[in-house]
C-alpha cells in the first residue's frame, strides 16, 4: 500500500472555490465598483449596524423592557399529590415513570411534588424536592419519600 504524503493532499474537484478578490481591476470580473454597484449606503466603506432602520425609531427601542429571566434558575417539573393516584398500590414513582404515564411532558431540572389534592395509594415517591404538605400526605397514606 502506497503511503500518502501531506503535499499530495488536495480537495475534491469543484469543492474549493477561489476567494472573491475585490478591487483588482476590470479583468477580475468585479473591478471598478468591486461588486457594490453605484453609490448608496451599501456601497460605502462603513456599513450599518444590526437593527438600524435608516434613522427610523427602531422596534427594539419602541417595545418595553419586560421582566427578568434568570438563566441559572432551577426549573422543576411540578406534580400535585392527587396526580399520583394514577399509579398502582406499592409502585415506585419517579420522573421516568411520570413521563411514561404522560403525567409530565418535559424533564427540566428535576421533579417537585406539591400537596394539592388527596392521595389514596401507598407509593414510594422519588423527587428532587417535596413540599411539607406533600411529604405529610404521602407518609399519611403509608408511602415513602426519597430525595434524589
Amino acid at each position: 500500500m502506497k503511503e500518502m504524503k501531506l503535499h499530495e493532499l488536495s480537495p475534491a474537484v469543484g469543492s474549493a472555490k477561489k476567494p472573491f478578490r475585490v478591487g483588482r481591476g476590470p479583468a477580475s470580473g468585479n473591478g471598478k465598483t468591486a461588486g457594490k454597484g453605484h453609490k448608496g449606503q451599501k456601497a460605502r466603506s462603513g456599513n450599518v449596524r444590526p437593527g438600524f432602520e435608516g434613522g427610523q425609531f427602531p422596534i427594539y427601542r419602541q417595545l418595553p423592557k419586560r421582566g427578568f429571566n434568570n438563566k441559572w434558575a432551577t426549573n422543576y417539573v411540578i406534580v400535585n399529590v392527587d396526580a399520583l393516584n394514577a399509579f398502582e398500590d406499592g409502585a415506585v414513582v419517579d420522573l421516568e415513570t411520570l413521563m411514561a404515564k404522560k403525567i409530565v411532558r418535559k424533564e427540566l431540572d428535576g421533579l417537585k411534588v406539591l400537596g394539592g389534592g388527596e392521595l389514596t395509594k401507598k407509593l414510594t415517591v422519588k423527587a428532587s424536592v417535596f413540599s411539607a404538605t406533600a411529604k405529610e400526605k404521602i407518609e399519611a397514606a403509608g408511602g415513602k419519600t426519597e430525595v434524589v
